[in-house]
């Protein structure tokens, strides 16, 4: 290490409590950091997105379809992949399906879909079912328990 290296630690060198305009001696008196003159310089600068009367970018864009709010979004899951992991009578939950990292998030719930084959008798305890995955557990003989 040497003189010329030295350097200040990350982040101390300015905090977000940092006052502007305190004179000369503070490093960002006189002009505040907004340079000389001009609009951006004053008060009453337009406001973030103004394009001087062009029309501004959020509004030439077109507006797409409808997003809800409520919606639920599901950790899907395919009969295939029960099929997989899961030995014959075994009962598959939220919990067993994370701790055997089968999924990452448990989101909103967890959804059983029915694409593949179950060659198993399982109980499957979830959020929610699709008609065919309804069939295809309860035709192996196992449950399906809405959670």
């Amino acid at each position: 290490m040497e003189l010329s290296n030295l350097r200040p630690a990350a982040g101390s060198k300015h905090s977000n409590n940092f006052r502007k305009g305190r004179g000369h001696g503070s490093g960002n008196g006189k002009t505040a950091g907004y340079g000389h003159k001009g609009q951006k310089a004053r008060s009453g600068a337009p406001r973030p997105g103004f394009e001087g009367g062009q029309m501004p970018l959020y509004r030439r864009l077109p507006k797409r379809g409808f997003n809800n709010r409520n919606r639920v979004e599901y950790a899907v899951i395919n009969l295939s992949t029960l099929d997989k992991f899961f030995e014959d009578g075994a009962v598959v939950d939220t919990a067993l399906l994370l701790e055997k990292k089968i999924i990452k998030d448990e989101l909103g719930g967890v959804k059983v879909l029915g694409n593949g084959e179950l060659t198993k008798k399982l109980t499957v305890k979830a959020n929610a079912f699709s008609e065919t995955a309804k069939t295809k557990i309860e035709g192996c003989g196992g449950t399906c328990e809405v959670i």
